[in-house]
């Protein structure tokens, strides 16, 4: 005969088991259960390197995916879909952006500039040429949204807009190794190619890294 305290142990650990696995697998529950909003379509007009673009989007759909999936313009990178490796960076209105964090329907109109619109391998951007040149690159899988980030530098400096490590707001910056750096700083390169780079935007820039 058992004892009553081993049935009561038996049943505790069978109960906890089952409230486990119903925490692990939760029922299904369909999109028309949960309430969830069925997807909203918008059109967006842009200029995407040099070409008018229109495109009918689910407005959740971020402008790397639009330009990579509806465009095909996959020389931009997805790394990391959270703005923290700067391998998705275009150029949008003359700045650069991480192209994974902002919707595309937030830039009608915009012109944006994608690494296919800087150059061709037969005529190359000179920020092109000098990544070659320097080899600014190992993998390269960094190197579209490195060349359009550097490229957009050259021109933060020019038009003296001011850094972290800018002197001061009144003095315009010039191109340094410590300016160019801190400007490229959220352009994640994994193979460690960052001296070759600087190099590379320093001949550009007309000056030494």
């Amino acid at each position: 005969m058992q004892n009553t305290e081993d049935i009561n142990r038996r049943e505790l650990l069978i109960a906890g088991a089952a409230t486990a696995a119903a925490t692990a697998f939760p029922p299904t529950v369909s999109a028309q259960d949960s309430g969830t909003a069925a997807p909203v379509i918008s059109k967006v007009t842009f200029e995407v390197n040099g070409k008018q673009q229109s495109l009918a989007l689910d407005t959740r759909t971020t402008l790397l995916d639009a330009l990579r999936d509806h465009l095909h313009l996959t020389g931009t990178k997805k790394g990391c879909d959270h703005g923290q490796c700067g391998a998705c960076t275009v150029i949008a209105g003359g700045r650069r952006i991480n192209s994974c964090l902002t919707l595309a329907v937030m830039h009608e109109g915009d012109r944006i500039t994608t690494i296919e619109g800087l150059g061709t391998p037969e005529h190359m951007h000179p920020m092109q040429a000098a990544f070659v040149k320097h080899d600014g690159f190992q993998c390269g899988y960094c190197t579209p949204g490195q060349i359009c980030s550097a490229v957009a530098v050259l021109d933060e400096i020019k038009a003296g807009v001011p850094s972290h490590v800018s002197a001061d707001l009144l003095t315009p910056p010039k191109f340094t190794n410590a300016e160019f750096r801190e400007r490229m700083s959220g352009n994640i390169c994994r193979c460690g190619a960052y001296s070759n780079i600087a190099e590379a935007a320093a001949e550009v820039a007309g000056t030494r890294a």
